[in-house]
């Protein structure tokens, strides 16, 4: 679940562009940066992020759990796709619909540029990646002013994308987190599960002790591809993860 608290990007100015078009779009609390092939229009993709804020925002309106709820609800069967979207993250992972928001979001725009002939996709929604790419990436992991993590990332092969690589803390960012990791990263097919189960899983951390039953409980959710999780001087992974370095 995240807050409505802004702020500022500062990752953003370690990310390599240099052979891909570049646009940050923002409206209201939803702050994008997004890295394409071709150039992008941005109109639409504003267009597109005021729909699917209003879809939710709409169901809000309807239903105020949709926002406050910290565990899953059920939604109508009539309520739009990102919605439902959210919902079936969010009953996965244990948590409330909005802890899966960045990645719907990103995820949503990742498809409507696939659909449109686009080949190389990277959005980034406050941390939260869609990522779809014909070529290796390299995604860096973030877990504070740590200098035993500094410089730490994933390898990421153009097979194993579209791909959502969302992150959680209990110690950096403005994501609400009951936890204490400095960083946990979901990897998953579906950008909306894999935020959803970063804020569960960060939720689990809650010293040392408990890394291994946070690890057990993101190989429990059906459909994650892989998991980090860093607290201190500690990480713990698995599924199909390459670090480098």
């Amino acid at each position: 679940m995240k807050t409505t608290a802004y702020r500022r990007r500062f990752y953003r100015r370690w990310v390599n562009n240099s052979k891909l078009y570049t646009l940050v779009v923002a409206v209201r609390e939803t702050d994008l940066q997004l890295l394409t092939d071709k150039p992008l229009e941005e109109d639409f993709i504003t267009r597109r992020v005021k729909r699917y804020r209003q879809d939710i925002e709409n169901y809000i309106s309807k239903d105020r759990r949709f926002l406050t709820a910290l565990k899953p609800i059920e939604v109508e069967l009539r309520a739009r796709p990102i919605i439902k979207e959210m919902s079936r993250a969010a009953k996965k992972s244990g948590v409330g619909p909005m802890a899966a928001v960045a990645g719907a979001i990103a995820q949503a725009l990742g498809r409507d540029l696939l659909r449109r002939g686009f080949e190389e996709v990277i959005i980034e929604n406050g941390g939260d990646i869609f990522l779809a790419s014909r070529k290796v990436r390299m995604v860096e992991i973030y877990a504070g002013r740590k200098k035993l993590w500094k410089g730490l990332k994933l390898k990421v092969k153009p097979q194993d994308t579209p791909l959502g690589i969302c992150t959680s803390s209990g110690n950096v960012g403005h994501s609400l987190s009951f936890g204490c990791a400095d960083s946990v990263v979901i990897l998953a097919k579906n950008a909306s599960l894999a935020d959803a189960a970063a804020t569960a899983v960060a939720n689990r951390v809650q010293g040392k002790e408990s890394l291994v039953g946070a690890l057990g409980f993101a190989r429990s959710i059906r459909g994650i591809s892989g998991a980090v999780i860093i607290f201190r001087n500690q990480l713990a992974s698995y599924g199909d993860i390459e670090f480098y370095r």
